[in-house]
């Protein structure tokens, strides 16, 4: 080995590798590398010895790199850890903040639209004077406004805030409830309930997109089950604690029990919505609930699921782009028909009490007979939630198994006229019809979770708007001259089941593959 001299050498740049100074290619410079080099022997080794050394320096050299990639990959999986813990923590607190609120804000939603039907056991017809076919259109009107309005109302909230809209309509129309206790005649008790069917209307459709912008698309059954459970505990139990009120506020302060059960419903839709103010979050946007670490999680775990959410440097579009988006997309009228369908078999469940009392139970034993069908239903929405988010490509699937269900449930009780076989099938018809109203809403919605803010929320509304034109029409299916047998209702309902297993199959082919295969 011999060493090189000064005129053969070059000065090491910041780029040199340890191989050239080792091997005396270059002389030591001020630099990090060459300092590290430095510290070598530097010689000139012969060509023959650096081709027996070249295997063995090749060696370390893909050891070092396979060190450098394993502490990198250490490294990555555990920043990947600390961000599935964060995002963890939110979906956590966006649970806490947002299901409870909107929970509680259905379940009076759903009694101060139906509380009219108690109103009506408890003497009002009697006290304005109306008859059968004015208390029908009293009931009818406010679906229409219900109805006609949903599509404004949220294409409203979705250029406001959640957290200041849903408060607001909630109050006025807790007001307007209260109101109702006043009404001395047929034609003010229709005008106050056109305008709560104005104001509620911006409620169901607004909690369709509030959910559909904080939850990735296999997060949002279990969700959407939570929300419909308030309906089916206020079906199970709404009639009782009428019949509380009613019965125990009979005459105080010389007003009808009737007028108490407006009162008293209207006051606690109005006490909520003032705490909801104070709790509901906003979009993940532009929400003052979290901070500005949980917004940018809130917002990117969305986008990583295709779910498209406003952000301030995403144009608005105008109410007309929104709906001629929105129209023209196949996908809206399909769960336009399916929601239609299901909505319009549930109508069944305003005629429980008629259909069990008609079963051989007495009025007041018919209303307890009324919560074992709730509680089934209660558990089957529940389970399908759960197994629904677990499983979301097979929605449509289990959407058609549960109405293949309802339906032969259905066929049976037209040709079985037994009270006990009459009873058990229409305890598993509303479990079907019930698990399949929620979890055809979160499969809408993650469906539509590829478009844009403003035409999510029209197709929202449209779906649920026109699926509720099914209440207009239901509200005729079981007429008291078609007792004990209901041939009509149950046939009809029959039918739309088979529709929606068609629809729902068919969705299911055309759409598994818009959606993630599990959670």
């Amino acid at each position: 080995m011999e060493m090189l001299s000064g005129s053969e050498k070059s000065f090491c740049s910041p780029a040199t590798s340890y191989d050239d100074v080792r091997y005396g290619q270059c002389e030591v410079g001020q630099n990090d590398v060459a300092r590290k080099a430095a510290s070598q022997v530097v010689i000139k080794l012969p060509s023959s010895i650096k081709k027996i050394l070249h295997p063995l320096l090749s060696v370390m050299s893909r050891e070092e790199t396979k060190t450098t990639d394993i502490e990198f990959v250490e490294e990555r999986t555990s920043q990947d850890d600390d961000r599935a813990r964060e995002e963890k923590d939110l979906v956590r607190k966006v649970d806490l903040m947002l299901l409870p609120v909107i929970w509680v804000m259905y379940l009076l939603s759903y009694m101060d639209r139906t509380n009219i039907g108690n109103a009506k056991v408890a003497g009002m017809t009697d006290d304005l004077n109306m008859n059968s076919n004015e208390y029908s259109i009293s009931l009818i009107v406010f679906f229409v406004t219900y109805v006609v309005f949903e599509v404004p109302s949220n294409l409203l909230l979705s250029k406001t805030k959640p957290s200041i809209f849903l408060p607001v309509i909630m109050t006025l129309w807790g007001v307007v409830t209260c109101c109702m206790a006043a009404v001395q005649t047929y034609d003010q008790l229709v005008a106050l309930r056109i305008i709560v069917g104005v104001l509620e209307a911006g409620f169901a459709p607004g909690v369709l997109l509030i959910l559909s912008s904080w939850y990735k698309k296999n997060e949002q059954s279990k969700r959407f089950a939570v929300y419909i459970s308030a309906a089916v505990l206020s079906g199970a139990f709404g009639g009782i604690i009428a019949g509380a009120i009613t019965g125990n506020l009979n005459g105080a302060h010389g007003l009808e029990g009737w007028r108490w059960l407006f009162i008293v419903e209207g006051v606690a839709t109005c006490g909520w919505a003032i705490i909801s103010a104070f709790i509901l979050p906003d979009f993940p946007a532009n929400t003052k609930r979290l901070t500005a670490r949980e917004r940018e999680i809130a917002i990117s775990r969305l986008e990583s699921d295709d779910v498209h959410n406003r952000t301030e440097d995403t144009p608005r579009l105008t109410s007309v782009q929104a709906l001629s988006r929105s129209v023209r997309n196949w996908r809206t009228w399909l769960f336009v028909a399916g929601y239609m369908v299901i909505v319009g078999s549930s109508t069944l469940s305003y005629f429980y009490p008629t259909l069990v009392e008609e079963l051989g139970y007495t009025s007041h034993m018919a209303q307890y007979m009324v919560v074992p069908i709730y509680a089934v239903a209660f558990v089957a929405t529940g389970v399908t939630g759960y197994f629904s988010d677990k499983y979301p490509r097979q929605r449509g699937a289990i959407i058609a198994a549960w109405l293949t269900l309802s339906m032969i449930c259905s066929v049976v009780i037209c040709v079985v006229y037994g009270y006990t076989a009459r009873y058990v099938m229409m305890v598993l018809m509303a479990a079907g019809l019930w698990a399949t109203n929620g979890l055809s809403l979160s499969y809408a919605a993650s469906t539509f979770g590829s478009m844009e803010q403003e035409t999510r929320a029209v197709s929202l509304a449209l779906v649920n708007a026109l699926g509720n034109l099914a209440q207009i029409y239901g509200a005729y299916l079981f007429p008291d001259d078609d007792s004990p047998k209901y041939l009509l209702g149950f046939g009809v309902i029959s039918g739309m089941c088979a529709f929606g297993v068609v629809v729902y199959i068919s969705s299911y082919f055309l759409l598994r593959n818009e959606t993630p295969k599990s959670s």
